[in-house]
């Protein structure tokens, strides 16, 4: 970790680049050294159940933890790293106190008004990232199985958005709802089906 002057750290991770549907979600997350979690890992590396018992366990515990989005929308305006810059900043920017370094997985940085460092597989390697990563994670499948109940025949459920054969053969039979990416390529060829 990079020396900084005392005072906080947060990590910063996000969930959901890679779907065909629905908002990217950041989380920003500052922990409280004095009252450790045990088990915090990278998101993926969990099962669903240790997931949301440590998403309690670390809004119960973390001194501070912000969660934001950047929708379907402003996914297709920007595009999804740019989203994805936007959905981190507003996460870091909801922190109730402001840390004096951010740590964000991967090799990229948004736009801070703090020193911040890039971490690849910081969601292996830093604490405050894995939690941030825990906590994107389970808040975006929490919007996926909300979003199966309004439109069951996708089946978010199961893919949470992801371009899985099951969901490019609902995208085929059903066309896209109101929350598919139309920026991205498997649902813009729905959207405009060629005439060969």
């Amino acid at each position: 970790m990079p020396w900084h002057p005392p005072g906080l750290v947060a990590g910063v991770d996000e969930a959901g680049r890679g779907p065909l549907a629905g908002p990217v979600v950041a989380a920003a997350v500052i922990l409280d050294d004095l009252n450790p979690i045990a088990g915090l890992a990278d998101s993926k590396k969990l099962t669903a159940a240790r997931r949301e018992a440590l998403f309690d366990e670390i809004r119960a515990k973390a001194l501070c933890c912000s969660i934001a989005e950047a929708s379907v929308q402003e996914i297709d305006e920007l595009n999804i790293l740019q989203a994805t810059m936007l959905a981190m900043r507003r996460a870091v920017m909801g922190l109730r106190l402001k840390p004096v370094l951010v740590l964000v997985d991967g090799n990229r940085i948004p736009v801070l008004d703090m020193q911040a460092e890039a971490i690849v597989k910081g969601d292996a390697l830093v604490k405050a990232i894995s939690a941030a990563s825990i906590l994107a994670k389970v808040h975006r499948d929490r919007w996926c199985e909300r979003l199966h109940e309004q439109y069951p025949a996708y089946g978010f459920a199961g893919h949470k958005g992801y371009g899985t054969p099951a969901h490019l053969t609902a995208l085929q039979a059903h066309g896209a709802c109101p929350e598919h990416r139309r920026s991205f390529s498997p649902v813009a060829q729905v959207l405009a089906p060629s005439f060969f």
